[in-house]
Order: C-alpha cells, then structure tokens, then sequence
C-alpha cells in the first residue's frame, strides 16, 4: 500500500494482517481523489481537498486520511473502534512525519461520542466512511456525526460500500455522485 499522490506520493503505509481490515485498494484511492480534486462540491468554489479538515471514519489504515493530507488538507480527524487500527494508522502517521495534524480517536462511528471543542478538533468539511460490508453502518454513522457534531454544514462525504450492499442516504444528505471499482461502490454525498 502506497500514498498515490502530493507530496508523500510513492511512501509505503504498512497494512494489517489477516482479514479484520479492509484497506482501500491504491487503484480505488487513485481514482476517488481524481474526483475530489477535479470535480465542483463546494459553493466557495474552493479545493475539495487542500485546506480542509478531514475525517476518516473507520478508519483503519489511516490511508484515505493520509493520502488527503498528502494532497494538502490541513488536519486530519482519525475514528476507529479498534485501538489496533488506531495504532497502525498512528503508525502511518509517524513514518509520514505527519502526526502534528492528526488527531486519533478511539470510539464507535455509529455511536460517535461528541466532538468537543478543543482548539484542534474542528468539525470536518471533507468525510472518508469506509465501514465493514454487508452490515448497513453507512448511514447509521452518518446520522450519528451529525448529532456529534463531526460534520460541517455542507460537508462532503465519501463512503465506500461493498457493491451489493443497500444504501439509502439519511435525511439531510443529498447523493452527488455513485461509482463502482471492482466489488466496491464509492458514493458522494453532501450534507445539507
């Protein structure tokens, strides 16, 4: 697994073994930043990448978040249930010398706790939900940021989903744009 592009492009990211984590394929990462930077998401009109606060839901890895502060976004918010994903995606973090603008915090997307208002935990612009296939915790997590106040208004949010997998985005978030790679569909959503 590589970052596939800004500055730490080519950097290895190490990756978990056995099955328990699903790393976003470097081919899948390639082609939903292609989007992101070259696609109209927000009204400022502004990058939908560089200078955003990003969060990475399930985050595993730590890739997709990685990878944006790669392209040039300001922070990056990494959630996971998992303390071991935590610590590989800190890890990452560390071998990319980019553990000043991350924050990582242990808790359940679908039961998110509340953002708190520490001076570095800003509310993300830019969402990556990468949840297990086959359970429906899309949605579920998403409502849950918003109560928690990790979503800010008119954020954009990227969930990867198996391609099979039913999804129906919940009230307050509009579908943008839907693409399938292989077994997997990635969605864009906007937050109203």
């Amino acid at each position: 697994m590589r970052i596939v592009g800004g500055r730490h492009r080519g950097r290895t990211l190490a990756a978990p073994g056995g099955r328990d984590v699903r790393p976003t394929s470097d081919r899948t990462r390639q082609a939903l930043f292609n989007i992101l930077e070259h696609g109209d998401f927000f009204a400022d009109e502004g990058p939908t990448v560089e200078g955003r606060v990003v969060l990475d839901a399930f985050c595993g890895t730590g890739a997709l978040g990685l990878e944006a502060l790669s392209r040039g976004a300001e922070a990056a918010l990494f959630l996971d249930v998992s303390r071991a994903s935590l610590d590989l995606a800190r890890a990452n973090a560390a071998t990319l010398k980019e553990t000043g603008r991350c924050q990582f915090i242990q808790g359940d997307a679908t039961k998110a706790p509340p953002l708190n208002a520490q001076a570095s935990r800003h509310a993300a612009g830019l969402t990556f939900l990468d949840p297990p296939y086959g359970q429906g915790l899309a949605p579920r997590a998403l409502e849950s940021l918003v109560v928690g106040g990790w979503l800010a208004p008119e954020a954009l949010c990227v969930v990867e989903i198996g391609g099979d997998d039913a999804f129906e985005a919940p009230v307050g978030f509009e579908t943008l744009d839907e693409r399938r790679y292989g077994d997997t569909r990635v969605l864009f959503l906007k937050r109203g």
